[in-house]
């Protein structure tokens, strides 16, 4: 019998005083204590900054869902530090992916885009940088 993995692989990076990026592989599907993991690192990463600007590229293409506390948890990450984002790109190949982004990106400040290649992704967050 094989295990179900899901989960986040999650690099938090800092450049300069105002500017993370915040990388993210999300599989399987999300779960609550996911997000218990991810919002004190994300919080750190940007606690003693003015005008923190973070930058967040979203590898989903193995991702199946949220639970629905996981999708609660993030919400409230968007309401609480959505005009903290600046620019999430996310690397989706499916259409429920799109969706979820086009909603995604009505709790953040910034821009969102979603990409089928994770090289144009990455070009278009450094476009910004």
């Amino acid at each position: 019998m094989s295990e179900y993995h899901h989960g986040f692989s999650v690099s938090i990076e800092r450049t300069g005083d105002e500017r993370v990026l915040l990388s993210l592989y999300a599989r399987g599907k999300l779960e609550h204590e996911d997000y218990e993991t991810l919002v004190p690192m994300l919080e750190s990463a940007i606690a003693g900054m003015d005008h923190p600007k973070v930058d967040v590229l979203f590898d989903m293409r193995d991702l199946t869902g949220w639970e629905i506390r996981a999708a609660w948890d993030d919400l409230k990450l968007g309401l609480k530090h959505g005009r903290q984002f600046n620019r999430v790109a996310m690397v989706g190949d499916k259409q429920w992916q799109e969706v979820a982004a086009k909603v995604g990106s009505w709790f953040i400040g910034g821009e969102a885009k979603i990409f089928d290649d994770r090289a144009q992704a990455v070009a278009w967050l450094e476009q910004n940088a």
